[in-house]
C-alpha cells in the first residue's frame, strides 16, 4: 500500500518537477554567451587578454571609492572562479597608482591565492582608449572607474546579454559590481556558461584525438 502510495506521488508531482529541471538544464547548456562587442582593444603589456577569460574593471585613482565593488568581485567571482583554467581578473588604472595597488594585493592575499588577481597600469589617455573600445553604454567617472565590469574572452570579445530582463533592449555589457546580486544571479552564471562550453570542447577534442590514435593503430 505505501509502495503505491509513493507511485502515484512521485507520478504526480516529482516526476513532472525532476523533467522540469531536466528540460531547464538542457536550455540553459545549450545557450552560448553572445558576443556584443568583437575585437576590444588589449592592454598589451605583461599582460594580456588574449588566451585567457577575463573579468576587467577599471577602479579609477581613488580606490577608497571602490572598496565595496572590490569585496564584492573578490567573494562572488573570484573565489569561485580563479582556479578555472586560463580564468583572471584585470584590474586597469591609471599610471601612480603603485603603492595602492600593492597594498591591495596584501590584502586580497590574507583571504585567498591572490595570483589570478592582476594590475594593469597605463596612461589615462590609453585607459580611455581600451575603454571605450567596449563599446557599451557607460561612461567612466572623474575618477577613471566604472561600476561596471567585462566579460572579454581569448578572441578579445567583449559577452553579455541580448535578453536580460532589466535593460531595455535587453543588452547587458556589463555587470554592477556594486550589487551582490547582479554579481550572482547573473555574471556568475554567465561565467558558468562559458566554462561549459569549454569543458564541451574540450572533452570533444579528446574524443577526436582518442579516435584519431585507435585510427593509425588499425592502419598498423
Amino acid at each position: 500500500m505505501q509502495k503505491k502510495k509513493f507511485l502515484v506521488l512521485f507520478s504526480l508531482f516529482i516526476g513532472p518537477l525532476l523533467f522540469y529541471i531536466f528540460l531547464t538544464m538542457g536550455t540553459w547548456n545549450s545557450k552560448t554567451l553572445p558576443v556584443l562587442t568583437k575585437q576590444v582593444e588589449n592592454i598589451n603589456t605583461e599582460e594580456s587578454f588574449e588566451k585567457h577569460y577575463s573579468i576587467v574593471c577599471f577602479l579609477g585613482d581613488d580606490l577608497s571609492a571602490s572598496k565595496t565593488a572590490i569585496s564584492n568581485l573578490n567573494e562572488v567571482i573570484y573565489k569561485r572562479f580563479y582556479k578555472a583554467l586560463d580564468f583572471q581578473i584585470v584590474v586597469i588604472l591609471p599610471n601612480g597608482m603603485e603603492a595602492e595597488i600593492e597594498a591591495l594585493k596584501k590584502r586580497l592575499g590574507t583571504y585567498t591565492d591572490a595570483s589570478q588577481w592582476k594590475f594593469v597600469f597605463v596612461s589615462k589617455e590609453k585607459l580611455v582608449t581600451i575603454f571605450n573600445s567596449f563599446d557599451t553604454p557607460y561612461m567612466l567617472n572623474d575618477q577613471y572607474a566604472s561600476n561596471y565590469t567585462f566579460i572579454i574572452d581569448k578572441e578579445l570579445n567583449l559577452r553579455g546579454r541580448t535578453d536580460d530582463e532589466d535593460t531595455k533592449d535587453g543588452k547587458l555589457y556589463g555587470y554592477d559590481m556594486t550589487s551582490v546580486a547582479v554579481l550572482r544571479n547573473k555574471m556568475r552564471k554567465d561565467i558558468e556558461v562559458i566554462y561549459y562550453h569549454l569543458k564541451e570542447k574540450l572533452k570533444k577534442e579528446e574524443r577526436e584525438k582518442n579516435r584519431g590514435k585507435v585510427e593509425r593503430l588499425k592502419e598498423k
